[in-house]
């Protein structure tokens, strides 16, 4: 236990220190090559602003937190699960982080100079409705949720608890409204798409159609 705790703890100050500057140096990249930020927060104060904000803070206290977790042994204030802090819980969370990242990297590859974080105010780029967005009109959102349970799972405790809630209904929020703005953006030919792929994912026919049947679009 001792040698799978402190590689967990060495993976999770890593991780979310590689999250961080891949999602700055892709940022950055692109605003290089094209010129346009592609990172949209809103107008302030608006809704969409309020989540990027929570968002932000919780992935900075994230980091902190799992940065510290290295040298000191500040577990106790973070409210770990025993019964949950064991070997195969944790490596299991490894895993799914991991997978996570993949699905992250893969979709903004597949996005190239298309992605955005954020809602686009000039509508400047197209709709992509192939590839990743074939099973799911929102990819990136399924990776984060991913690695965010995931994250639950390697540091089983009532603060990764709380960030997994927080972020869940971040993500779910900035959904609809993202989808708002290609609705309004796209017309009919985003109704059409709307129609035939699940804002989550498509498992099969007739979990689809439950989704479409319970889902407030």
């Amino acid at each position: 236990m001792p040698e799978i705790d402190l590689l967990v703890r060495h993976f999770l100050g890593l991780y979310f220190l590689l999250i961080g500057l891949h999602y700055t140096s892709t940022a950055l990249g692109l605003w290089r090559r094209t010129g346009i930020s592609h990172i949209q927060y809103g107008p302030r104060g608006s809704a969409t602003w309020w989540n990027r904000q929570v968002f932000n803070l919780f992935r900075a206290t994230i980091l902190g937190v799992c940065l510290a977790r290295i040298l000191w042994p500040i577990d106790p204030w973070l409210g770990v699960i025993p019964a949950l802090y064991q070997p195969p819980v944790l490596l299991t969370g490894m895993v799914l982080m991991l997978a996570g990242y993949a699905i992250i990297a893969y979709v903004h590859a597949y996005m190239q100079q298309d992605w955005r974080s954020g809602i686009d105010e000039e509508k400047s780029q197209p709709l992509l409705t192939e590839g990743p967005f074939g099973r799911s009109r929102n990819p990136l959102f399924l990776g984060i949720m991913l690695g965010q349970f995931g994250f639950f799972l390697a540091l089983p405790s009532l603060f990764t608890g709380v960030c997994l809630i927080v972020g869940v209904s971040v993500l779910v929020r900035q959904a609809r409204r993202e989808e708002q703005a290609l609705a309004a953006a796209f017309g009919d030919t985003y109704q059409r798409y709307r129609q035939q792929v699940p804002r989550w994912l498509r498992f099969s026919a007739a979990l689809t159609s439950r989704v479409r049947s319970s889902d407030p679009e």
